[in-house]
């Protein structure tokens, strides 16, 4: 039976959770393929409207979107532009579309959440053009390839701002937790927070027995501080 879309976003929050866990004890995201496979195909099927391809082994696609096309789905979680995936060159025939997502485990060099980028979502023959010619059975896509001018970044605001013993902590409009130290931002932010977490007596893992995010224990220890000086949070505040 198909999952729904309920329980394809119920799965990849778990998934993702559990990847995250993983990475926190320490795995390298490399040797995690199966799980972050199964990250990139749901991510697939959610944001097509899709589901899951019927069987577990389905023959050259993962995924049937909302529009019946049939999905072939690589997940990658190797640093933007290196690296390859590979494709079956005798199942292409069966594939409609082919997307390429990549897992960052990191966001510019910071220790921060999870995200999942789309590298290529296009028609299979528009994505062939892309590919060597075959050799030991397999056609590889250089990632490389996916590369596309980057537009000059914008410098997110701070939305909230406190301070804690000569630390500057910031939660931006993005979501992301920053932690300067005279004005110097400070990496990675994750074991800082946990510090002052337990300064705090803030607990470390949410309530199913999980531990929290970047993200998740940056907003506790700002309310935290909040909470114990009232005033001291700074809202739309520049990054410096």
């Amino acid at each position: 039976m198909a999952l729904t879309q309920v329980q394809i976003i119920q799965s990849l929050g778990e998934a993702l959770s559990w990847l995250e866990r993983e990475l926190d004890w320490g795995a390298n995201a490399s040797e995690l393929r199966h799980l972050t496979g199964r990250i990139g195909e749901l991510y697939a099927a959610l944001i097509t409207n899709g589901r899951m391809a019927e069987k577990s082994l389905q023959a050259g696609y993962d995924v049937v979107s909302a529009d019946a096309e049939r999905i072939s789905v690589k997940t990658t979680t190797m640093a933007y532009g290196s690296g390859h995936v590979s494709f079956n060159p005798r199942t292409l025939e069966r594939v409609d579309r082919i997307m390429v997502l990549q897992i960052c485990t990191e966001t510019d060099g910071s220790d921060q959440d999870l995200q999942i980028k789309v590298l290529l979502n296009a028609p299979t023959s528009e994505a062939k053009r892309l590919m060597s010619q075959e050799r030991n059975g397999k056609c590889d896509l250089a990632l490389s390839k996916l590369l596309t001018i980057k537009p000059k970044p914008i410098q997110p605001r701070a939305a909230v701002e406190v301070l804690f013993e000569g630390l500057k902590i910031q939660e931006l409009e993005t979501g992301t937790i920053v932690i300067l130290r005279a004005g110097v931002q400070v990496q990675p932010v994750k074991p800082i927070l946990r510090e002052i977490a337990q300064r705090l007596n803030i607990g470390l893992l949410n309530s199913s027995g999980n531990p929290l995010n970047t993200r998740q224990l940056g907003t506790q220890v700002i309310r935290s501080i909040q909470e114990l000086s009232p005033g001291m949070s700074v809202v739309g505040n520049d990054l410096n």
